[in-house]
């Protein structure tokens, strides 16, 4: 589906709904423009029994579709739903752990301190997707589009290989879409060769993480501790080290550009 048609489908689904529903241009500013108490973010229309007979019954070859369907607090651990369409689906506290979730879409979807530990996300679309205090340790998210929101988030030994974190430079006219971890966990997470080029990462812990010639080019990195982080062939091209620890990373004399970043006399060495 195009920007423009997502938008539009976001926001029918939240005229039907009764409430706001994020687009992509406002999906990372909008905590202030929803009641997370109302029914919409607390209760689901659908049981995971429900959803177990629908998948069932699917013909050879089709999806089903629940768009924008509130699933709040619901318990999905350990179902295969790569037949599933989630987009803008609502899944506030609910626990996807262990789930199979390959390719599907969860694009601006709401699912704030869910539980998707060990999760399989291989291929996934989260453009918008809203995960502010969701677990995802140990999830799978290689090869993932990864736009959304994730600050507070806990993501250790997360799998980011191959994933593209990056702003999206397409749409700019409608707001600055990237991935966001603020105060997020990634300790111990692999984002090899990932695409992290203007993402937002302050305050976050990367230790013990595996950046190996991942691209941080213009990202915001700010506070964020990188210790034992191994960051050979990282790019660092005009990233914010502002207050950032960077002093005990590995392999740091075969990182690209850090010479180039932006306050990196900021930075925190010892």
């Amino acid at each position: 589906m195009s920007v423009r048609g997502l938008c539009l489908g976001l926001a029918i689904a939240g005229a039907t709904a009764g409430i706001p529903v994020a687009t992509p241009a406002r999906a990372q500013s909008m905590l202030d423009m929803v009641d997370l108490m109302s029914p919409a973010f607390t209760q689901a229309e659908m049981s995971r029994a429900d959803i177990e007979k629908a998948i069932a019954g699917l013909p050879e070859g089709e999806k089903l579709d629940l768009f924008g369907k509130a699933l709040n607090k619901l318990d999905l651990s350990g179902m295969d739903l790569r037949r599933v369409n989630l987009q803008a689906a609502r899944l506030m506290g609910s626990d996807l752990s262990g789930a199979n979730l390959e390719g599907v879409n969860l694009d601006s979807a709401w699912a704030l301190n869910s539980n998707w530990t060990r999760v399989n996300l291989k291929g996934a679309s989260l453009f918008g997707t809203q995960l502010i205090g969701a677990k995802l340790d140990g999830a799978d998210m290689s090869g993932a589009r990864v736009a959304g929101d994730f600050s507070k988030a806990s993501m250790t030994g997360a799998n980011l290989d191959g994933a593209d974190l990056s702003a999206d430079e397409k749409n700019q006219s409608m707001g600055l879409m990237r991935g966001t971890f603020r105060s997020a966990n990634l300790e111990g997470a692999s984002l090899k060769g990932a695409n992290l080029r203007r993402a937002l990462i302050e305050y976050t812990s990367l230790r013990n993480a595996d950046l190996t010639g991942a691209s941080l080019a213009g990202s915001e990195l700010g506070g964020s501790d990188f210790t034992e982080a191994n960051v050979a062939g990282a790019d660092f091209a005009e990233a914010d080290l502002n207050s950032a620890h960077i002093g005990a990373m590995r392999n740091a004399d075969k990182a690209l550009n850090i010479d180039k970043a932006k306050n990196v006399d900021r930075a925190f060495r010892n």
